[in-house]
């Protein structure tokens, strides 16, 4: 295969996983807390057999966008967003997780959970059990959670040192294995969550302008092809 053909295919396969970054992004512009991607690219340069240097795109990874997204109001008096820097600590069957997903409910036995039944955890990694009856929840702008009953925790929010370090797992949750640092003055907004950082139409807009790249790229490759085959015919032909 040719120079050319090659880095045409880098870039296409670049390309590629581009679109999958970005179609992620969009199918989760509903999900609260969700944090919008982005795909980091490099220029990998490779020598030829006659010593010349090709340059060939080469994706590295991906970043996580942790700018906060918008607050909407929900009319839930169990959502509440984080205004600031920071994670809800949550707990499962797997281990603890950070999420800043605040959209939560009470399970069967007055857990208060997250959608999918991770238990929500104060200071001191206590969770909140409500008792039976308990009607009027409240979540003060400092987190204190209470009941017409009295204060039965503060929510524990906590932050790290690299949060490009932190794995997304599903679910709105992230997981790492660096030491938490607590945050002990966030705000937060009852009745409220946070909504996802990214922005459909941009992200939209944005597939087009990948998916010409790679158009543009295929039809590299195509007019490489047909020139390599042209110059094949040529070649039977006069031999």
């Amino acid at each position: 295969m040719s120079s050319t053909s090659t880095i045409a295919l880098s870039h296409q396969l670049a390309l590629r996983n581009q679109l999958d970054i970005i179609a992620n992004n969009i199918a989760n512009s509903s999900t609260a807390g969700f944090q919008g991607q982005r795909i980091l690219f490099q220029e990998f340069l490779a020598k030829t057999e006659t010593g010349d240097k090709i340059a060939y795109v080469q994706d590295i990874g991906t970043v996580r966008d942790t700018s906060a997204g918008p607050i909407e109001p929900t009319g839930n008096r169990l959502d509440v967003a984080i205004q600031g820097e920071g994670y809800f600590v949550v707990e499962n069957d797997e281990g603890t997780f950070y999420t800043r997903n605040g959209s939560f409910r009470l399970d069967p036995d007055g857990q208060l959970t997250t959608r999918d039944g991770a238990a929500v955890l104060g200071e001191g990694d206590v969770p909140f059990v409500f008792a039976p009856g308990e009607k009027d929840i409240q979540i003060s702008r400092n987190g204190v959670v209470s009941t017409e009953n009295g204060v039965i925790g503060r929510l524990r929010i906590v932050s790290f040192e690299n949060e490009q370090a932190m794995t997304a797992v599903g679910n709105g949750l992230l997981k790492t294995d660096q030491p938490v640092t607590e945050v002990p003055n966030s705000i937060f907004v009852q009745n409220a969550i946070e909504t996802a950082n990214t922005r459909p139409v941009i992200e939209i807009t944005r597939m087009i302008e990948v998916l010409r790249s790679y158009q543009s790229a295929s039809r590299v490759v195509q007019s490489e092809d047909d020139r390599v085959k042209r110059a094949i015919q040529s070649l039977t032909r006069n031999a």
